[in-house]
């Protein structure tokens, strides 16, 4: 019976691969292999029905998405992770007569073969590691030599206008201007070690630091900030820096990247972890698209910081509703 088929349908159904086609309705319309271990359900689950109806309601609005944009004329390239697999799909359009009557899907597992990428990975991740010391080491040597020498000069020059003030009141003046100067120097020169020294934050804390965060932020961000901590949470040193600098990741992208006119961050304690939550609405990005998404040294400093920590990270984004960045640690904070 097989053997009558055409040798096209032949080879769909024993490719190793998983194929699918999707109607204009949004319709799952055929499957060819099995597409359990990508959607979490057999194909006679999946046919005729849309994604919303099956999946969960962040992968729906994520395959949902990628349909609609195939069905108008764009091939997206994906990278999917599934627990401990990686697959490459391909979602693009298919024509009958030259008009878009279907979105077509190809998946593939790729585990083996993502051993280079994760090299690379680590490559990276060493380097991100060599650039967190010698932020330490610069921050150190601002603080400790160039802030302490400012500090001395400002003294020294406060004794010579208290000699000069009976004998020479006109230079006086010109001693204050100078100390004014200075002053502004030292606090430059406070702000960029605090900037540099991720570990200001452990000696500061989360809510300190997400304030001068925030002072940053509103120079050069015009829309709406708003940040909402609980005030009764007690971090662990350690895990609110990591949390600082998935933070600060996640807002740098927002305000570069995402066109945003609202950024809303919030940080709370749950029954199980201590939540940060880093929302915008701007034009959201597909996180596994690999040739429009943002997997820039942004993400992978995230990624990062979150595997140092043994923090679980989740992006969620669309292009409808903007990003949310979320970063939960393995237990709740202490009360």
């Amino acid at each position: 019976m097989e053997e009558a088929l055409p040798f096209a349908e032949l080879f769909l159904r024993q490719s190793p691969a998983c194929h699918w086609t999707v109607a204009q309705n949004g319709v799952f319309d055929r499957f060819y292999g099995d597409p359990l271990a990508l959607f979490g359900h057999a194909g006679s689950g999946l046919l005729g029905k849309r994604p919303g109806e099956v999946l969960d309601p962040d992968a729906a609005a994520a395959w949902s998405g990628r349909f609609t944009r195939a069905l108008k004329g764009e091939t997206l390239r994906l990278r999917e992770r599934r627990a401990q697999d990686i697959w490459y799909v391909t979602v693009f359009p298919i024509r009958v007569e030259g008009e878009i009557r279907y979105a077509g899907g190809l998946g593939r597992e790729i585990t083996p073969w993502a051993a280079a990428e994760q090299e690379l990975r680590y490559t990276v991740l060493g380097a991100l590691k060599a650039q967190e010391f010698e932020r330490a080491m610069v921050s150190k040597f601002l603080h400790d030599s160039v802030g302490q020498n400012l500090t001395a000069l400002g003294l020294q020059l406060d004794l010579v206008r208290m000699d000069l003030e009976t004998i020479a009141p006109a230079s006086c003046q010109n001693i204050a201007d100078i100390q004014k100067v200075l002053g502004d120097m030292m606090e430059s020169v406070r702000d960029y070690s605090y900037e540099l020294n991720p570990s200001t934050v452990e000696r500061a804390g989360l809510r300190p630091a997400l304030d001068r965060l925030a002072g940053r932020l509103r120079q050069r961000f015009t829309g709406s900030l708003r940040i909402n901590v609980d005030p009764s949470l007690k971090l662990d040193p350690k895990m609110a820096s990591a949390l600082y600098q998935i933070l600060q990741e996640a807002t740098e992208n927002a305000v570069q990247h995402s066109g945003c006119s609202a950024i809303e961050i919030a940080v709370k304690s749950t029954r199980t972890a201590t939540v940060l939550e880093v929302r915008d609405n701007g034009h959201g990005f597909d996180p596994a698209d690999l040739v429009s998404g943002r997997r820039g040294l942004g993400l992978l400093s995230m990624e990062h910081y979150a595997a140092q920590a043994g923090v679980e990270l989740t992006i969620i984004s669309t292009r409808e509703s903007g990003t949310t960045v979320r970063a939960a640690t393995p237990e709740p904070a202490e009360r």
